[in-house]
């Protein structure tokens, strides 16, 4: 067997370690490969998070549609009509839940509380308005016929038209609350009426108490009035 020189394994040897080189090209591409891989893990990491940004923000708008969706119900399960039962018939009144929140919630209040029962009705002018509260000062009788004689001049709206249910005081002092119910049109000239009902039902016994026989003030010579008021969802 021929002996290898030392200069021949030498020179073997500098092929072998030569030849475990890694070229210039390979180094590029697989930093290209790193850098796609890195771009890739970047635009997965923002499309995640805008994703979860927007899935937060339709939570929290949910969140406020349902309680919108909460107070609309609370709103409509309160009764939309009030039956009131007088000693000449039934009075059916649509309440006006969206146009006069507050003071429906307040006429409800006290109808929950009996404010209502037995509440006369201790002032009929003819043609124009009847008048009822616990308390016989209603604004001065004085005051509505003056207003009757001004607003035959004035136009009127379809918020103020015949047989509306309305009061002429807001306060906490439940028996300042006073109720009238209009027989011909009311033109909107006073910021001190408000309307928060009409009349479905029961116009012919509306018409019936303003026939009563009144004295000069203007007051019922027989007595007239609210026996109870009757609350209702639907009729």
């Amino acid at each position: 067997m021929a002996r290898i020189k030392p200069q021949a394994l030498l020179i073997q040897s500098k092929k072998k370690k030569g030849s475990t080189r890694i070229s210039v090209t390979t180094i590029l591409f697989c930093s290209l490969i790193v850098l796609l891989i890195l771009l890739s893990l970047i635009t997965t990491y923002k499309h995640w998070s805008q994703s979860r940004s927007r899935g937060q923000t339709r939570t929290g708008l949910s969140n406020f549609e349902n309680v919108d969706e909460i107070a609309d119900s609370k709103k409509y399960d309160l009764p939309g009509y009030a039956v009131l039962n007088t000693s000449k018939g039934n009075i059916t009144i649509e309440l006006f839940k969206d146009g006069s929140p507050e003071i429906v919630d307040k006429f409800l209040d006290l109808c929950q509380k009996g404010h209502f029962k037995g509440m006369p009705f201790h002032h009929v002018i003819k043609n124009y308005v009847i008048l009822g509260g616990h308390s016989q000062d209603s604004g001065g009788i004085e005051d509505w016929t003056s207003k009757r004689k001004f607003h035959r001049q004035l136009p009127t709206s379809p918020k103020h038209e015949a047989f509306m249910l309305g009061t002429t005081k807001i306060k906490e002092d439940s028996k300042a609350f006073q109720l009238f119910i209009t027989t011909a049109p009311i033109p909107d000239s006073n910021d001190k009426l408000y309307m928060f009902g009409r009349v479905i039902k029961g116009v012919d016994v509306v018409q019936e108490i303003e026939e009563v026989d009144t004295d000069t003030h203007y007051r019922p010579k027989s007595p007239v009035g609210i026996i109870n008021v009757i609350l209702q969802q639907v009729i």
